[in-house]
Formats: structure tokens, sequence, C-alpha cells
């Protein structure tokens, strides 16, 4: 559907989309994949002592592990977005929503604001939760195990006690 009667009609129409897009296999999946991995590090952080050795072996898994982490949180889920907008969902960019050319309420703008500005700004979005889950998850690994401070003796009221 390229025009509806009104803006809000257009944005609903929009939202629903949106809406639709984790009933599409391809992206979801990769999403719950990568959310998956990015879960199984910081369980496996609560596990392994900040100390403990590593092996050439373990290092390689590590390594590729990430690697193929960040491929899924910056490659697949935003490709699979952009793949599901601009052809499922028909956000592309003769679908105008506001400016010159729409039938909305904000046809007096100056410039044009298409589906497909939306699917772009969804897949900034992802773009932005992905970074924002790996460095939360970068934080996670290198703080194992450390502990919050001296555990400093406290009086029955809580304040610290101190030697002098």
């Amino acid at each position: 559907m390229i025009a509806a009667t009104s803006l809000g009609h257009q944005i609903w129409v929009v939202i629903c989309g949106i809406a639709k897009g984790f009933a599409n296999v391809a992206f979801t999946g990769s999403l719950l994949l990568s959310f998956a991995m990015a879960g199984a590090v910081v369980w496996y952080s609560k596990r392994r002592p900040k100390d403990a050795p590593l092996t050439w072996g373990q290092a390689m898994f590590a390594a590729m592990f990430v690697t193929f982490m960040l491929f899924f949180f910056f490659g697949v889920v935003p490709d699979r977005w952009l793949v599901y907008a601009a052809g499922s969902l028909g956000m592309r960019s003769d679908a105008i929503l506001a400016g010159p050319g729409s039938h909305g309420w904000l046809k007096w703008l100056p410039f044009i604001i298409s589906k497909a500005t939306i699917a772009d700004i969804g897949a900034t979005m992802i773009y932005g939760v992905g970074l924002v889950t790996t460095t939360k998850v970068w934080g996670i690994w290198q703080n194992r195990g450390a502990t919050t401070g001296d555990d400093v003796e406290t009086s029955t009221y809580g304040r610290p006690l101190v030697k002098s």
C-alpha cells in the first residue's frame, strides 16, 4: 500500500508492519541468535575466573565466537530487517509519508519523509542496540570476578570501624 488516506493511517500501517516484522523467520531468528550469543558470554563470564589460564584452542574458539556475534549484530540482523522492510512491508522510497507529494497531514513540510526513511531509521536503531549490547557484554566480561572494594568491619550502627 503506497498511499493511504491520511498520515495517521500511514503511520499505523508502518507500525503494524514493524510489529509483523517479528513474524519474519530470518529477521527474528538472527535477532534471537545474536542475543543468545551475548547471553552465552554473560553466562560464561560468571563461571570463568579472571586469572584462569587460557589455552590456544580456547582463545581461537573465543575469537571465532565473538567474530560471529559481531557479524550477526552488525551484518545479518540489519540486512534481514532492510530486506524484509523493502520486500514484504513495502517500505520503498516512492511511498511518501510526509512532505511535498504526500496525502497526509504534513504535506507542508519542505522535505520528504518516505517509508524507506523509516526503514533506515529502524536499521540505525538495530545498529545502536548492537553497539550498546556488545559494549555492555564486553564490560561484563572484563569486570568478571572483580570485587567491589575492601570489606571493612562495621559497627552495630553501620559505620566502618577504623583503627588509629
